[in-house]
């Protein structure tokens, strides 16, 4: 990615932010304010300009304190007349198509890779040069404690309430700027984090921290999903001055925390514009895209395994997991027309083995699911979000169309993006919640507006099924399908703890699983449009952005929190 000087108009088209209702989370008088993620919805009084982002990103949306949010997202809402954002996904001319850049900044046993890991407020150097490998150290070497101690809080529970696993604060010196935090991966009984100069691992039990990796130069990327065999990919800067890339990878083996390949993206031919890349990991490949132009590496030795296709669509944005999907753009005669489709593509040979040609003028607007395929696609009637419409398909295993979701007047606002902040033209995927899918439903949450329902669509016909609530005033959003059931998070309030909990295949209300403590429920509530990861009976929450203009409170930023039995 490179870095334009200052803000460049966006070209038009790609996946907005969502402008959504912001209710939910509860800002907690004693919380740190955190960088909010999205703009504020419709109707939301007009807030104070927010701080630049790192490295010349446009300023946060809002001002200085949190804002009561739920899962915000990085996508327009179904049905809703939200949505803008900086692109709004028409296939456009490189030249004078420019995004103001967003480099953001990832990063935890100090393994040190180059670099003294200190910079200028800006997080990078004024000066020249790339740091040198300096060779690695043992795991544990370095690790300082962010542990924040919970035993006295588990100590007040009431009957029947969770314990708090582990909390962790903030132990990285951020630039000025702020950063990022990419994650969580969940690895065996290791969750990673990565931020700025930093990636830790944490066991999943208590929050120990088992390994930590000092990077030479910030992280700016992350592939959502890990590798088979339990290895992650990031994007880093090239250099530590302020005109270095986002354009290196590197590897990652998330069980020990030592570095694999690092490597650059190889630089398109011709002339082209500044780009934005997307990473996706499916089985041992690492997929990712430019403005138009695509590569896949093996995540085991970094080998390039494909680069641009030789096929008229061009793919632009690329969905991991169980199959590697590509949204893709074809040629039209004029350029205000848009023609893509949706290609199931090979991880070892970036081949598509089937198309799915989307009607004139629809366009990609996110990957709610890989297996089974669901997609949501988007059609701009004009230059406003107004008019724009929405739907959401479910294809077959061969590409064929499945069935049309009957949305009726529901707006839906899951929330997919691989960044906090700024949503690139080819972020279909990231790190997705408030959608889950098994191979026979789609379950998905409604936007909020005081409460929502989880309502559960059949993917061969398409028709709502069953639609649950959790009571007034009380917000959920699902996180994945186990044994039959969908599990759902349940945001906190005022005065009550979160929960995950569970409903049937067949409906009703939830089940609670884990009813998280009262005691911490401002600390819980203080985690803005958090990033949930849930596996083996916990849940995990983490924060998206760091704000780096007062170091006392930037300490005191809590990043991590899980709870379970």
């Amino acid at each position: 990615m490179t870095q334009p000087p200052g803000q460049q108009q966006p070209p038009r088209g790609g996946f907005g932010v969502s402008q959504g209702s912001r209710q939910g989370f509860p800002p907690p008088p004693a919380q740190p304010p955190q960088m909010p993620t999205t703009q504020p919805g419709y109707g939301c009084p007009p807030q104070a300009a927010g701080q630049p982002g790192p490295y010349n990103q446009p300023p946060g949306p809002y001002g200085g304190h949190p804002v009561p949010s739920q899962y915000s997202g990085g996508t327009t809402p179904l049905n809703s007349s939200g949505g803008g954002g900086f692109f709004k996904g028409r296939r456009v001319a490189v030249i004078g198509a420019v995004v103001a850049g967003l480099l953001v900044i990832g990063g935890g046993t100090w393994f040190a890779l180059s670099g003294d890991g200190k910079d200028d407020k800006s997080g990078v150097s004024k000066g020249s040069g790339t740091p040198k490998p300096s060779g690695s150290a043992s795991a544990g070497q370095g690790a300082t404690d962010d542990t924040i101690g919970v035993e006295g809080v588990n100590a007040r529970r009431s009957p029947g309430e969770a314990r708090v696993l582990f909390l962790k604060q903030n132990d990285v010196d951020v630039p000025g700027n702020g950063a990022e935090v990419f994650g969580p991966w969940v690895v065996g009984d290791t969750i990673v984090k990565a931020m700025y100069r930093d990636v830790a691992g944490y066991s999943v039990t208590d929050g120990k921290k088992k390994w930590s990796l000092k990077l030479g130069t910030p992280a700016c990327l992350g592939a959502p999903q890990a590798s088979t065999d339990g290895k992650i990919v990031i994007g880093v800067r090239n250099g530590t001055t302020e005109k270095s890339d986002c354009s290196d990878l590197q590897m990652i083996d998330a069980k020990t925390g030592k570095a694999g390949w690092k490597k650059p993206i190889p630089k398109p031919k011709g002339v082209v514009g500044f780009t934005d890349y997307i990473l996706a990991v499916s089985g041992n490949t690492v997929a990712l895209t430019g403005l138009d132009h695509s590569y896949g590496f093996s995540v085991s030795d970094g080998k390039q395994l494909f680069g641009k296709p030789s096929s008229r669509c061009l793919p632009y944005g690329f969905a991991g997991g169980a199959r590697l999907l590509a949204a893709a753009s074809c040629p039209t005669s004029k350029t205000e027309n848009v023609k893509q489709e949706i290609q199931n593509v090979d991880p070892a040979t970036g081949k598509a083995t089937w198309t799915y040609a989307l009607p004139a003028n629809w366009e990609v607007d996110k990957v709610y699911s890989v297996s089974p395929v669901v997609v949501a696609l988007k059609h701009q009637v004009d230059d406003t979000d107004e008019n724009t419409e929405h739907r959401v398909i479910a294809l077959t295993d061969a590409g064929r169309l499945r069935s049309q979701l009957q949305v009726g007047k529901d707006k839906f606002k899951p929330r997919c993006s691989s960044t906090a902040s700024i949503a690139y033209r080819g972020d279909i995927q990231g790190w997705c919640t408030g959608v889950a899918a098994d191979a026979s439903t789609l379950y998905l949450a409604t936007e909020p507006t005081g409460t929502n329902e989880v309502v559960a669509f059949n993917l061969d016909t398409g028709k709502a099924t069953w639609r649950s609530s959790v009571g007034l005033d009380r917000t959920m959003m699902p996180l994945t399908v186990e044994n039959g059931s969908v599990v759902v998070y349940i945001a906190p309030t005022f005065s009550e703890g979160g929960a995950v909990a569970t409903i049937a295949p067949t409906g009703g209300t939830p089940k609670v699983l884990l009813k998280h403590p009262l005691s911490t429920a401002e600390i819980e509530s203080g985690f803005q449009d958090p990033r949930t990861a849930y596996a083996d009976g916990r849940i995990f929450l983490t924060t998206t952005q760091i704000t780096g203009l007062d170091d006392a409170r930037e300490k005191e930023t809590k990043t991590l929190m899980a709870f379970g039995k």
